[in-house]
């Protein structure tokens, strides 16, 4: 894990309290939204607001007036008319919703959903064909259909008429359908540019009904469902839409939902927009990625509980299936990542794989590109030769323009800045491995790729009341440009560290002026940790109010944690010693004695490298490995005492290691017999300046 770079908002204390005052918001609540740039009443009541009122006109979308008399025209004529998906959450209930309304309507309506692995993503000419064949005569795609212009065409010479329903940006030229509703659109007007798909299908559902409100009491749920998982920004209207979605939820009349709600262990449960993105959104994609989304589908637009339970243990299944799939080629990629991998100098990794699920390697790039802070692109190598790829990128590097780079040796892309999708003949790969490697080099540094953790604001113990805490909840739905608000208090005193879950997490015990608090790291070990116990730290954090046994407390849910300034300070000096002996300087014995290992010393310092590394490397933080020796061994052993004993090994030639960019790095070197450190200069050097 790569150290994350903090931006620390400072929101300006006056206008806190002016803003407190004035909109009656607990302070902790006004200082985060001081932080993000809310600072009047009335910006925080607009801000804050979810009443369904601030739903916008849906004919102020262009073409909604067409888009409505083209499917009135269809029912009226008894038209078979189809709803075209795709296999994502999004278009998933884009689709659900859309069908449902049309039925209620009396509507012959039916959907498809293209075939993740063997048709893709989008419209094709094959599909046309096919739906005409069967008697469509209208229709409809949802959250796709913006760029197909010639499948598009393809269906109008065919007999059919057309109403495009996306989010997705969109070309100069438009395509030729009766109707082309997308608020993005050049000649689009609409006040608010973040609907998902289901978000815009919802709005052709609204506008064939003639009002908003009732339409949201129905379809809430799945609206809000296909709006977090596409991870649209939770504000303006989106904020309505979720908000009445999760109330809507913890009801909902679904048969479909409400299974999967029962079977994810969520009924009767608080429900947020992190179980949609954690725990619903996951069983819902599975379909879709392992090719089987009309599960999905049928999921929603059954009335049939029995059929619901049945679908939903599927979902859930294929979620388990996904997976499974996800963890071999993860394991697989780690496994090439310890010896192909420098991350002293490689900027983005490139990895092709026979037998690679083409469904789940977007995943797999998503949980490398979090784990080595680069941009990921995998490759699933068909058996005929044919890779089928998947990439994410960081903040900082455009993976879209990094492939168009590239685009001579492409046969299919497209994506955006940080998620992208291609397709290239096998014996391009290597290639195009070096070409983005080359690209990578000329356009970012190694501090470009450094995360940034944005936190709202430094707080002291005083604003961490129960109260406050409590008032958060005005924030939520959290979400995209409405996260979950991240504080930090410096100078904490780590007094215990407890490993949880087979040392998958950590539960720390934290004390600043005097107050003691509960913490938890997740998807951290003790191998992971940079400090220790007894260390001063900086921790970043969610505040929340843990109910246990009818009892409420306060934890910490700690985004990040660094050792504080003045433990750096303190390596400083230790370092100041150590390079004054590296370059020859005098040092009094009693300074030559705090640098001076003993043999125990130096089998903690061998012990913990060897057991530690991987394939025969180990990276840590500047200034962690001392103090997770130092705690593992329970001896003194400081910053300056460790770099003896790594020149001991260097000059051994046991060992190579280096610093970049805040971490170093160690290589262990290969030897025969034992070890050998009976002639080393520097600790017959130092012994001598210890007297």
């Amino acid at each position: 894990m790569k150290t994350k770079r903090w931006v620390v908002a400072s929101p300006d204390r006056e206008h806190v309290r002016e803003l407190a005052r004035d909109s009656g918001l607990a302070p902790l609540t006004a200082a985060v939204l001081a932080a993000r740039g809310i600072d009047t009443a009335d910006a925080a009541e607009r801000y804050l607001s979810c009443d369904p009122a601030g739903l916008h006109d849906p004919f102020l979308l262009a073409d909604m007036e067409k888009a409505v008399a083209a499917v009135r025209g269809a029912i009226e004529r008894d038209e078979k008319i189809v709803v075209y998906g795709d296999y994502d959450v999004d278009g998933i209930t884009a689709t659900c919703i859309l069908v449902d309304y049309l039925r209620t309507k009396g509507a012959r309506c039916e959907y498809y959903i293209p075939n993740r692995l063997s048709e893709g993503y989008g419209l094709s000419r094959a599909a046309m064909e096919a739906l005409y064949g069967q008697g469509t005569r209208l229709l409809i795609t949802v959250d796709s259909g913006i760029t197909a212009g010639e499948e598009i065409a393809a269906a109008r010479e065919l007999g059919m008429r057309v109403v495009i329903t996306d989010h997705h940006e969109c070309h100069d030229v438009l395509p030729d359908a009766d109707a082309v509703v997308d608020y993005k659109r050049a000649d689009c007007g609409y006040p608010f540019c973040s609907l998902a798909g289901v978000g815009v299908a919802f709005k052709l559902i609204c506008a064939l009904e003639g009002q908003s409100g009732p339409m949201l009491a129905r379809y809430a749920d799945l609206t809000a469902l296909g709006t977090v998982a596409d991870v649209m920004p939770i504000v303006g209207e989106n904020r309505v839409i979720v908000s009445a979605g999760l109330r809507r939820m913890a009801e909902t009349g679904n048969v479909g939902l409400e299974m999967l709600l029962r079977e994810a262990g969520m009924k009767n449960k608080r429900l947020t927009s992190s179980t949609i993105s954690f725990v619903l959104a996951p069983r819902i994609n599975a379909a879709g990625r392992m090719g089987r989304a009309e599960l999905a589908a049928e999921l929603f637009l059954t009335d049939d509980p029995v059929r619901a339970q049945e679908l939903a243990a599927l979902l859930c299944e294929q979620n388990k299936l996904r997976q499974n799939e996800e963890n071999k080629i993860l394991e697989q990629a780690l496994a090439r990542l310890r010896t192909e991998y420098n991350p002293l100098e490689d900027k983005i990794i490139v990895l092709a794989g026979e037998g690679w699920h083409h469904g789940v390697i977007g995943i797999v790039c998503s949980r490398l590109c979090d784990r080595y802070g680069c941009p990921v692109v995998l490759i699933a190598l068909d058996e005929d030769g044919t890779g089928k790829g998947s990439g994410r990128s960081v903040k900082g590097f455009n993976l879209f323009d990094a492939l168009s780079s590239c685009e001579d040796l492409l046969e299919r892309y497209g994506g955006h800045e940080l998620a992208a999708g291609l397709t290239i003949d096998g014996g391009r790969i290597d290639e195009l491995r070096a070409r983005l490697r080359a690209y990578a080099d000329s356009h970012v540094t190694m501090a470009d790729l450094v995360p940034q953790l944005q936190i709202d604001c430094m707080i002291t113990p005083s604003w961490i009341t129960m109260d406050n805490i409590a008032a958060l909840s005005v924030l939520e739905p959290y979400g995209m440009q409405n996260p979950e608000p991240v504080f930090c208090m410096r100078d904490m005193t780590v007094e215990e560290i407890t490993p949880i879950s087979s040392d998958r997490h950590v539960r720390l015990t934290l004390v600043k002026g005097g107050v003691r608090y509960s913490a938890m790291l997740f998807g951290m070990g003790l191998g992971g940790l940079g400090f220790a116990q007894d260390n001063m730290v900086d921790a970043a954090f969610h505040l929340e109010i843990n109910e246990f046994r009818g009892r409420r407390s306060v934890q910490l849910t700690v985004s990040d944690i660094q050792l504080s300034e003045c433990e750096h300070l303190a390596d400083q000096k230790l370092l100041n010693l150590y390079n004054t002996y590296m370059a020859d300087g005098p040092l009094s014995p009693q300074e030559a004695r705090v640098l001076l290992p003993d043999r125990p010393d130096l089998v903690a310092v061998w012990r913990h490298i060897t057991c530690r590394a991987e394939d025969g490397r180990l990276s840590v933080p500047n200034g962690a490995l001392s103090r997770r020796i130092a705690w593992e061994s329970r001896r003194e052993i400081n910053i300056g005492k460790l770099f003896v004993c790594l020149d001991v090994f260097s000059e051994s030639s046991l060992i190579s290691y280096h610093f970049k960019e805040g971490m170093l790095n160690i290589l262990l070197k290969p030897y025969q017999g034992k070890a050998d450190i009976s002639g080393s200069v520097v600790l017959a050097t130092l012994q001598k300046m210890a007297g």
